[in-house]
């Protein structure tokens, strides 16, 4: 079922989320961020700056996660006041289209009513109870049922401390130490995987981050994605020693980077003839390319599956799971040790049950492709003509593109586009009332709150904007 009227038949609302009642600032002359001025359609953000410079007093950077700061893109960071459905306001009263999604998590559109009523009941109950609830079992019983790939699951509190504990759990089942990561794939901060990490350190221009001992990577084999030869030679190279091989099956941390035809299933092959582990990191595709994530959308089985984002719905959430055999290794049930304090919190249960209820309605994921190609097509059709090298692509409800000429099939490619103009780019759509991520190497994010409207006005938007540039 394709389309906005097969969306509507569906049970899909495709008409815009009413805004919430703030204060708005008019586009002002006045004061133009990062000296971008298109047309006559400036904007104040005196706000943000005054919020922004007090927080570099207070925190690093002025922020919680590096790539807030716009390093990567130059300019003024925002800071936003309110969310709803797929637009933002800042601090001054701007409004923005979202194509970040708070990275990610936001696909059936900020602020849901539904999910945010279930908060509200969960939330006079108390917000966490260091011991089991009844919330964690039906969570549970949606993903195990949702991705092939899962049979026992446990929740965590990040996409980061999922991967540490698949990480740890893949070496305890196999008895073996090194893993294998692919250039440009971002895994969390930990510091096993802080090798050619992507956007993760790429934003800072760093290849990998201070304070990582060499211990903590001697470990660590890297190969180029979409490279099978470059794997099967590592494996050849260190025989019955690789415990697994960690990928994005999407790359989203390099910008969006999809998988060659055969690459997927080589590495199921190679893995499971060397009695290693295969571990997709759907911490971003997971229920974002099908409902089963990225194994079911390219019909490839891993052995270990880490999640995160959209499974809370907004809140802080992360998890692990897998083949049961596997996953028995983990405390209390084996002796793999991994604990948290607000894991399976009740209101982190819930955002992520309602959040997934949503996605279980049909014409979900083929609405999703539909305004996303809608997007992608517009911005790429409009780069040509106005004389730009742009490549991209979509996935579903993920999306991406390159000033280059492309194609992209890994980090190395992704690195040659022109990262200067995409700053440009990006900060002369903030003018015109578009939030993109602000990085070249991060994937951006459609959600079911996304309307036709909003399409259109991104891609007239963009034709100004890169006129401009």
């Amino acid at each position: 079922m394709a389309g906005a009227a097969a969306a509507v038949a569906s049970g899909i609302s495709i008409r815009p989320v009413a805004a919430p009642k703030i204060s708005r600032a008019p586009r002002s002359r006045s004061v133009v961020r990062a000296a971008v001025s298109i047309d006559e359609k400036a904007y104040t953000v005196q706000k943000s700056e005054e919020i922004f410079n007090a927080a570099k007093e207070l925190m690093p950077g002025g922020v919680n996660s590096p790539v807030r700061a716009f390093k990567s893109v130059g300019g003024q960071p925002i800071v936003f006041d309110s969310v709803k459905g797929s637009h933002m306001w800042d601090v001054d009263g701007n409004e923005y289209i979202d194509y970040v999604g708070s990275w990610g998590p936001a696909i059936i559109g900020h602020a849901d009513d539904k999910v945010n009523a279930a908060l509200i009941e969960t939330l006079k109950k108390g917000t966490s109870f260091g011991a089991p609830c009844a919330l964690e079992n039906v969570l549970a019983q949606m993903v195990i049922s949702a991705v092939p790939s899962i049979e026992m699951v446990r929740f965590v509190n990040s996409g980061t401390e999922a991967c540490m504990g698949a990480l740890r759990l893949v070496r305890a089942f196999t008895g073996r130490e090194k893993i294998l990561k692919f250039e440009g794939c971002y895994h969390g901060h930990a510091d096993s995987f802080l090798v050619k990490a992507g956007s993760g350190v790429a934003t800072l221009g760093l290849p990998d981050s201070p304070g990582v001992p060499k211990g903590a990577t001697v470990g660590t084999l890297t190969a180029p994605y979409n490279d099978a030869d470059a794997v099967k030679k590592l494996f050849e190279d260190n025989k019955g020693e690789i415990a697994a091989v960690f990928l994005e099956p999407v790359v989203g941390n390099a910008g969006f980077i999809p998988p060659q035809p055969a690459f997927l299933n080589a590495l199921r092959e190679v893995t499971k003839q060397d009695g290693a582990l295969l571990v997709f990191d759907e911490v971003m595709t997971g229920f974002r390319l099908a409902y089963g994530g990225a194994q079911e959308y390219f019909g490839i089985t891993p052995d270990v599956t880490t999640l995160g984002k959209i499974i809370g719905g907004g809140l802080p959430v992360g998890a692990y799971g897998g083949r049961k055999d596997i996953m028995e290794m983990v405390a209390p049930a084996g002796p793999m040790y991994q604990a948290g304090t607000l894991s399976g919190n009740p209101l982190a249960m819930t955002a992520g049950i309602h959040t997934l209820k949503r996605l279980m309605e049909p014409g979900t994921y083929e609405y999703l492709d539909k305004v996303t190609g809608e997007l992608v097509r517009g911005i790429l059709d409009v780069g040509a003509k106005t004389g730009h090298e742009m490549c991209g692509g979509h996935i579903r409800g993920m999306f991406g593109f390159f000033f280059a000429g492309g194609p992209v099939h890994n980090f190395d490619d992704a690195k040659k586009s022109d990262t200067a103009k995409f700053g440009r780019f990006h900060r002369g759509m903030l003018g015109e009332g578009v939030y993109l991520a602000p990085s070249q190497f991060e994937a951006g994010f459609t959600s079911l709150a996304h309307t036709t409207q909003d399409i259109e006005k991104t891609v007239e938007a963009a034709e100004k904007v890169l006129r401009w540039i």
